[in-house]
């Protein structure tokens, strides 16, 4: 009796794929001078700070690009090396869930606190311009001290100890994580000012943290893949060895970067901003599409793998991983193109399109299954666009949001995010009363929704531009 071998294939990316990304990145960074030179002109962000020269601002971005890429290949090494690490250990998929959703209520519970704090400051409205209450809303130097202590504290523990708690670390990184996603912004536009620096500056920066934050992410998964080497038990250790170095390094870039130092218009700052903050309708609307991007992007990472390998397919996971990173690389160089080149769109409209743009590849995931290169097409589509949707978003957030509160208005506005992650995890982990399209589609439809917010923003904007720095 003859047996019937079945041969299993193991579907690669292109290796054109990678030349593509890489080239369209080059050409894109190396004509944009040439275009944005010709074309830009003044802004409405143009209206803050004296204008100063030109080495002193790149010695102050790059600085500040140095330390944010360092705080993200730690958060990058944790997030390639940290399911791999948990399954060698030999943790079950239910643990992991729990971990996951520890890790959520950890950052939801930041971002209460977050939110809590921002407000008992906009009741109290010191007139001496005293900062208390929060570290997140002044003090923003202290919060990326915070975000590196918690990565050394990690990695130490899991150094010396055979065992660390699982729930410990997930609370950790989770705290360290959600403190990544608003402290370094929130640093950046309030050292730019106190150093003097045109408002619009910012969006150069802003598509250039997108842009290196992508590159460190890859250059994480390089390092691990390169400290597990081939004896993955008695590596096993190296990560935790790197995130140590890592967090010690920006520690000291953090500490010796900039002094903050309280400025004397403060208290006038916070009571313009009070009547903004929480009565500002585009406030509210920036918000709703920011926590909208998180929930997809969150929501992105969770299925990504398991709708890749659906049904028994198999891929190298390790090499799709840099062609979304790269995707996202390409849509942040697409920034400038769009708001400064020779088009000069209205940021509004960029958005509009992108979230209907994200919506649509959502949409197409959740409703049929798909091939594998056709999934990581619409993969890359949606990195590419999410490249481009965060540097806009931040554009806004310097327009309609006081530099003082901007950490506080965007922890505010992952809040409901978090939740609604956390709670179709335990849905779909605990009760299996949901599916992963489901929770795709969910995704979606508030990409749609964003849209639409867009759309509102647009127009309760065109009186034009109401900068509150104007104000």
């Amino acid at each position: 009796m003859a047996l019937a071998v079945i041969e299993s294939s193991i579907w690669l990316p292109n290796i054109s794929l990678f030349v593509f990304i890489f080239v369209c990145c080059v050409f894109s960074i190396g004509l944009l001078p040439k275009a944005s030179k010709s074309s830009r002109s003044a802004g409405p962000l143009d209206n803050v700070g004296s204008s100063s020269s030109s080495s002193a601002f790149l010695r102050f971005q790059r600085k500040f690009l140095l330390i944010y890429s360092l705080a993200s290949v730690m958060e990058g090494l944790w997030a390639v090396f940290g399911e791999y690490e948990l399954s060698f250990h030999g943790v079950s998929k239910e643990e992991m869930v729990t971990s996951l959703c520890v890790g959520y209520v950890a950052a939801l519970t930041v971002d209460m606190i977050c939110n809590m704090a921002c407000k008992l400051y906009l009741i109290q409205k010191f007139s001496d311009g005293i900062h208390c209450c929060s570290l997140y809303c002044s003090g923003h130097k202290k919060a990326c001290l915070i975000f590196c202590t918690l990565h050394l504290f990690v990695g130490l523990w899991k150094k010396t100890s055979p065992h660390p708690s699982l729930w410990m670390a997930s609370i950790c990184l989770s705290l360290a994580t959600s403190i990544f996603s608003f402290s370094f912004e929130a640093m950046l536009v309030v050292e730019n000012e106190k150093q003097g620096f045109r408002q619009d500056t910012l969006s150069d920066t802003f598509w250039l943290m997108t842009f290196f934050e992508s590159v460190s992410l890859i250059l994480s998964q390089v390092l691990a893949n390169w400290l597990l080497g081939s004896n993955v038990g008695k590596d096993m250790v190296s990560p935790s060895t790197a995130a140590i170095f890592l967090s010690v390094m920006s520690i000291i870039c953090v500490g010796n970067g900039w002094k903050e130092t309280p400025k004397a218009t403060v208290a006038k700052d916070y009571n313009v901003s009070y009547a903004h903050i929480f009565k500002d309708k585009r406030i509210w609307l920036l918000g709703f599409a920011h926590a909208s991007l998180h929930f997809s992007v969150a929501i992105f990472w969770i299925l990504w793998a398991p709708t890749v390998v659906a049904d028994g397919r198999e891929a190298h996971l390790g090499l799709v991983y840099p062609c979304l990173l790269g995707a996202r690389m390409l849509g942040s160089t697409i920034f400038p193109w769009l708001l400064t080149g020779p088009s000069s769109l209205r940021t509004e409209d960029c958005l509009i399109y992108a979230y209907i743009l994200l919506g649509i590849s959502f949409s197409v995931i959740a409703y049929d299954y798909q091939e594998i290169a056709v999934l990581v097409s619409l993969f890359c589509l949606f990195h590419a666009v999410v490249g481009l949707i965060i540097p806009s978003l931040a554009r806004l957030r310097t327009m309609h949001v006081p530099n003082e509160l901007r950490g506080g208005m965007i922890a505010l506005s992952l809040a409901p995010a978090n939740a609604g992650i956390l709670f179709l995890l335990v849905q779909r982990g605990y009760y299996q009363s949901i599916e992963n399209s489901t929770m795709i589609a969910l995704a979606s439809v508030g990409l749609f929704t964003s849209a639409g917010c867009m759309h509102l923003l647009k127009q309760w904007g065109k009186q034009p531009y109401q900068n509150w720095h104007k104000m």
